[in-house]
Protein backbone atom coordinates (compact mmCIF):
# COMPACT_ATOMS: atom_id res chain seq x y z
CA UNK A 1 0.00 0.00 0.00
CA UNK A 2 1.52 3.43 -1.19
CA UNK A 3 1.76 6.11 1.90
CA UNK A 4 3.05 8.96 3.34
CA UNK A 5 4.64 8.58 6.53
CA UNK A 6 5.38 12.16 8.65
CA UNK A 7 9.38 11.52 9.89
CA UNK A 8 11.40 14.29 11.09
CA UNK A 9 13.14 15.69 8.23
CA UNK A 10 10.01 16.01 6.15
CA UNK A 11 7.73 13.26 4.74
CA UNK A 12 9.00 9.71 3.47
CA UNK A 13 7.18 8.45 0.58
CA UNK A 14 6.59 4.45 -0.29
CA UNK A 15 5.79 3.41 -2.95
CA UNK A 16 5.91 -0.40 -3.40
CA UNK A 17 8.97 -1.05 -1.27
CA UNK A 18 11.41 2.08 -2.05
CA UNK A 19 11.19 4.79 0.18
CA UNK A 20 11.54 8.26 -0.97
CA UNK A 21 12.13 11.70 0.63
CA UNK A 22 10.13 14.05 -0.38
CA UNK A 23 11.22 17.05 2.17
CA UNK A 24 7.89 19.12 2.89
CA UNK A 25 6.18 17.40 0.18
CA UNK A 26 2.27 16.14 1.17
CA UNK A 27 0.23 14.81 -1.68
CA UNK A 28 -3.88 14.41 -1.19
CA UNK A 29 -5.31 10.94 -1.72
CA UNK A 30 -6.28 12.05 -6.01
CA UNK A 31 -2.52 13.56 -5.95
CA UNK A 32 -0.81 10.40 -5.03
CA UNK A 33 -3.32 8.02 -7.14
CA UNK A 34 -1.96 9.90 -10.21
CA UNK A 35 1.80 10.11 -9.19
CA UNK A 36 1.66 6.27 -8.53
CA UNK A 37 0.07 5.54 -11.95
CA UNK A 38 2.30 7.66 -13.62
CA UNK A 39 5.34 5.95 -11.89
CA UNK A 40 3.74 2.19 -12.91
CA UNK A 41 3.09 3.39 -16.84
CA UNK A 42 6.39 5.00 -18.60
CA UNK A 43 4.68 5.90 -21.56
CA UNK A 44 2.51 8.08 -19.26
CA UNK A 45 4.92 9.05 -17.21
CA UNK A 46 6.94 10.12 -20.32
CA UNK A 47 3.85 12.18 -22.10
CA UNK A 48 3.74 14.17 -18.51
CA UNK A 49 7.36 14.67 -18.34
CA UNK A 50 7.54 16.49 -21.86
CA UNK A 51 4.10 18.50 -20.88
CA UNK A 52 6.28 19.28 -17.23
CA UNK A 53 9.09 20.33 -19.26
CA UNK A 54 7.64 22.01 -21.65
CA UNK A 55 5.25 24.13 -19.41
CA UNK A 56 8.62 25.24 -17.29
CA UNK A 57 10.30 26.68 -20.71
CA UNK A 58 7.00 28.19 -21.21
CA UNK A 59 6.11 29.79 -17.88
CA UNK A 60 8.00 33.17 -16.08
CA UNK A 61 8.07 31.08 -13.12
CA UNK A 62 7.39 27.26 -11.21
CA UNK A 63 4.30 29.02 -9.37
CA UNK A 64 2.50 29.85 -13.02
CA UNK A 65 3.72 26.54 -14.50
CA UNK A 66 2.39 24.70 -11.09
CA UNK A 67 -0.61 26.41 -11.45
CA UNK A 68 -1.51 25.82 -15.29
CA UNK A 69 0.03 21.91 -15.04
CA UNK A 70 -2.62 21.63 -11.52
CA UNK A 71 -5.73 22.29 -14.04
CA UNK A 72 -4.36 19.73 -16.85
CA UNK A 73 -3.44 16.97 -14.30
CA UNK A 74 -7.11 17.70 -12.90
CA UNK A 75 -8.53 16.93 -16.47
CA UNK A 76 -6.54 14.12 -16.80
CA UNK A 77 -7.38 12.57 -13.34
CA UNK A 78 -11.33 12.99 -14.76
CA UNK A 79 -10.59 11.56 -18.16
CA UNK A 80 -8.40 8.38 -16.27
CA UNK A 81 -11.79 8.14 -14.15
CA UNK A 82 -13.34 7.13 -16.77
CA UNK A 83 -10.90 4.02 -18.59
CA UNK A 84 -8.55 2.89 -15.85
CA UNK A 85 -7.94 0.95 -12.84
CA UNK A 86 -6.85 2.36 -9.64
CA UNK A 87 -9.05 5.76 -10.60
CA UNK A 88 -12.37 3.86 -11.77
CA UNK A 89 -12.40 2.22 -8.65
CA UNK A 90 -11.63 5.10 -6.74
CA UNK A 91 -14.55 6.58 -8.44
CA UNK A 92 -16.65 4.41 -7.37
CA UNK A 93 -16.33 4.68 -3.91
CA UNK A 94 -14.69 8.58 -3.11
CA UNK A 95 -17.00 9.78 -6.66
CA UNK A 96 -15.33 12.65 -8.04
CA UNK A 97 -14.92 16.28 -6.43
CA UNK A 98 -12.43 18.54 -7.70
CA UNK A 99 -10.07 18.32 -5.69
CA UNK A 100 -6.55 20.62 -5.75
CA UNK A 101 -3.73 18.90 -7.94
CA UNK A 102 -1.11 22.07 -6.73
CA UNK A 103 0.93 19.89 -4.87
CA UNK A 104 1.60 16.79 -7.20
CA UNK A 105 2.35 19.62 -10.01
CA UNK A 106 4.72 21.38 -7.68
CA UNK A 107 6.75 17.89 -6.91
CA UNK A 108 6.52 16.98 -10.83
CA UNK A 109 8.73 20.55 -11.56
CA UNK A 110 11.23 19.90 -8.80
CA UNK A 111 11.54 15.81 -10.03
CA UNK A 112 11.85 16.46 -13.72
CA UNK A 113 12.67 20.23 -14.71
CA UNK A 114 16.35 21.31 -13.80
CA UNK A 115 16.10 24.39 -11.24
CA UNK A 116 16.32 28.18 -13.01
CA UNK A 117 19.72 29.98 -11.59
CA UNK A 118 19.15 31.99 -9.34
CA UNK A 119 19.15 36.02 -9.83
CA UNK A 120 22.88 37.41 -8.32
CA UNK A 121 22.13 40.27 -6.10
CA UNK A 122 23.00 43.43 -7.15
CA UNK A 123 25.83 44.75 -5.62
CA UNK A 124 25.25 48.31 -6.70
CA UNK A 125 29.21 48.31 -7.68
CA UNK A 126 30.49 49.41 -11.01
Amino acid sequence: MNCNAAVAEGFAVVFGSRPRRLAGMSLNRCEQRVFDYLERHRDERQFWQDKVRSAAKISPDHHVAAAQLAGELWRYYEERSAVASPFREALRVEGLQKTSMKNLAELLLRLWVEPRPRKKPDSGLI
